[in-house]
């Protein structure tokens, strides 16, 4: 996996203060994209042991809420299997500390992949310059849904997503 930045004290992609994972690689290429250069997948810095350890001292502090994973896009074919194994030993290192994850994939789409576990907050689906609104909380644009995952995996049926702060987020 290669990714782009690694940002501290972020208030605006998710809920509380965290810290951002920005990975290298997305397919979706979004007209618009506010960060086109993560697109490439070869982009980037190499992710290695002193990343995992930047991001570690971060999530040490008390009062940063947990994580994002940003980009690009962390589901990826280059990042999947890496974010996984990363969310894995978040999990279980930071169990109080919240994951969320940006994709331009939907929900629909990923619903089923094993990473979903390890979410608790998925905001999917493309930027569109279309529905661009810049009063929405923790999304670009009105397509895009910011999603309960485990309350959504919870439930019986899991094609119907249950939205993270209901219908205004």
């Amino acid at each position: 996996m290669r990714y782009h930045n690694i940002t501290k004290d972020d208030m605006l992609n998710g809920d509380g203060l965290r810290v951002v994972l920005w990975v290298s690689g997305c397919s979706h290429c979004c007209k618009e994209c506010h960060n086109p250069i993560t697109w490439d997948p070869s982009g980037g810095l190499l992710f290695d042991q002193g990343a995992k350890e930047e991001i570690f001292s971060q999530l040490d502090k008390p009062y940063i809420s947990g994580i994002t994973f940003s980009g690009g896009d962390p589901l990826h074919s280059a990042n999947r299997l890496d974010v996984k194994n990363l969310m894995q030993e978040i999990r279980s290192k930071y169990p109080d500390k919240t994951i969320w994850l940006y994709t331009g994939d939907v929900w629909e789409n990923v619903m089923h992949n094993t990473i979903m576990k390890y979410v608790d907050v998925l905001v999917d689906g493309e930027f569109r310059q279309d529905q661009k609104d810049g009063k929405l909380l923790w999304k670009g644009s009105r397509n895009q849904r910011v999603i309960d995952v485990q309350a959504t995996l919870g439930q019986e049926d899991i094609s119907r997503p249950v939205l993270h702060c209901g219908d205004y987020a």
